[in-house]
């Protein structure tokens, strides 16, 4: 009961910390994209209202992200006894759609003007718009850090994608910077071109998202690195002689871990189990992303 408590717990101060990383990203991103919109429209630049649309889309996200964590912080119940993990990941799949829907649109107003051929007709950007991308880049990517660090700390795979997504916004804002910059110095096709190459940014960005969800939508295996580092662990567990098992798999942004543990054929049944329980209590303990262990044990 007590470790039931404990796990309890240690979800609930993780999903705390994800809901004021949200908020923190809403904040920051609402004041970008009415500052990038206000920027592009004075100045004219069609690059800087794109990227005020990115940002804008950061904010959808970043609720989806939140309503995601919400959900899968759940727990378990009789119609999900394993709980709700996998909505985090439903939630990652929705961003990915929704970066790559904003990217199309982006990547299709810029291809638009530059087939048009009427570049003497662009208008050319004003200063404002150059110093709205320097300053969305700085702000973009320390935001990239500041939720990337927390999405490690809680191993959160859609507040991870939101980091990616303040990322992808960060590098657009370098595109809108390059592009406006051109078309000051008289090649006003580069303004629409920044708009394109700000679209296949975004695109990247929600193909790795989608790509990592559906990974872990599908019970793939743990990197390697991690599941050597499992084996080296229970290896050192007292008691534990070899082992003739181990898999793992991913379950939304928690794991699940199978092992068969090789232990003295001469013990009693009581022994076995203490030392199979031992094993798993010592992995839960020192892996907080592990949801549920079983530990089978074999004789020599």
């Amino acid at each position: 009961m007590g470790k039931l408590k404990m796990k309890e717990q240690q979800i609930s101060t993780m999903e705390h910390t994800a809901m004021r990383v949200s908020r923190v990203s809403i904040f920051v991103n609402l004041l970008l994209s009415v500052g990038k919109l206000a920027a592009g429209i004075l100045a004219s630049s069609g690059a800087m209202v794109s990227d005020a649309i990115h940002s804008a889309s950061d904010v959808f996200s970043t609720i989806i992200v939140m309503i995601g964590i919400r959900m899968s912080g759940k727990a378990a119940d009789r119609e999900h006894p394993y709980g709700h993990e996998r909505m985090e990941c439903v939630a990652a799949i929705l961003l990915a759609v929704v970066l790559a829907l904003t990217g199309f649109k982006i990547g299709a107003s810029g291809v638009e003007k530059i087939a048009s051929g009427n570049y003497e007709e662009l208008a050319v950007p004003g200063v404002l718009a150059l110093a709205a991308a320097v300053i969305s880049v700085v702000v973009k990517e320390w935001m990239y850090w500041y939720t990337r660090f927390y999405a490690k700390k809680i191993k959160s795979s859609a507040l991870m994608a939101d980091a990616w997504h303040h990322r992808s916004d960060s590098l657009s804002s370098i595109g809108a910077f390059i592009g406006i910059m051109g078309a000051r110095l008289g090649f006003p096709v580069m303004d629409p071109l920044a708009s394109v190459v700000i679209c296949l940014f975004i695109l990247k960005a929600a193909y790795d998202i989608f790509k990592d969800a559906i990974d872990k939508m599908v019970d793939r295996a743990c990197d390697p690195e991690l599941e050597k580092e499992l084996k080296e662990f229970v290896l050192r567990q007292r008691g534990v002689e070899g082992i003739d098992l181990l898999r793992t798999r991913t379950f939304g942004s928690r794991i699940y871990v199978d092992v068969d543990i090789i232990a003295d054929g001469r013990m009693t049944l009581k022994e076995a189990h203490g030392i199979a329980e031992h094993v798993h209590d010592e992995i839960e303990k020192e892996y907080d992303q592990v949801k549920h262990i079983m530990v089978h044990v074999n004789p020599a």
